[in-house]
């Protein structure tokens, strides 16, 4: 049975090391491997996990005894609005079908609900299969942003917003 638990700061490992086994399956096609790569480095590098945690991101590991399958993580972005983001969402792609995504995005539900969330957004590459996924869960298309990271990168995404 998937169970899920609170990550902590000892699990920055693994939360890189699910990052690292998911991105190329899920955004090669999409991004390509340099971009991959510096936002990888950029975006899941150990100090910028653990300043996260510091600032109050709520890290959710999914497991199944000794495995672990996938994990996401979100925080409060708008205090005054109660709005919740979701930073990160990533389920090993040998783990895809066995529901751990649902799971995790569930929880996150609650838990952001129990806390008095109005809504919850999230950023997804415009043609991210998982877009898919998120329109199922309930969010809908809030509107389309462009990202500059830096690097000459961009990221062409959709904010996705649920709302309670």
């Amino acid at each position: 049975m998937i169970t899920l638990r609170k990550a902590k700061e000892q699990d920055v490992e693994l939360i890189r090391d699910i990052a690292l086994a998911t991105w190329p399956s899920t955004y090669l096609e999409l991004i390509g491997q340099q971009q991959i790569d510096y936002m990888l480095d950029k975006m899941y590098n150990r100090g910028e996990l653990i300043k996260q945690f510091m600032e109050g991101h709520t890290f959710l590991i999914a497991e199944e005894g000794e495995k672990q399958y996938g994990f996401a993580g979100y925080s409060i972005v708008g205090h005054e609005e109660r709005i919740y983001k979701l930073h990160k969402l990533y389920v090993l792609p040998t783990a895809h079908g066995k529901g751990v995504g649902k799971i995790l995005i569930n929880e996150v539900f609650n838990q952001v609900k129990e806390a008095g969330a109005s809504a919850l957004q999230l950023n997804v590459n415009k043609n991210n299969k998982a877009k898919n996924f998120y329109l199922k869960a309930g969010f809908t298309v809030k509107e389309p942003v462009k990202i500059d990271i830096g690097g000459g990168y961009f990221m062409d995404d959709f904010v996705m917003e649920y709302k309670f």
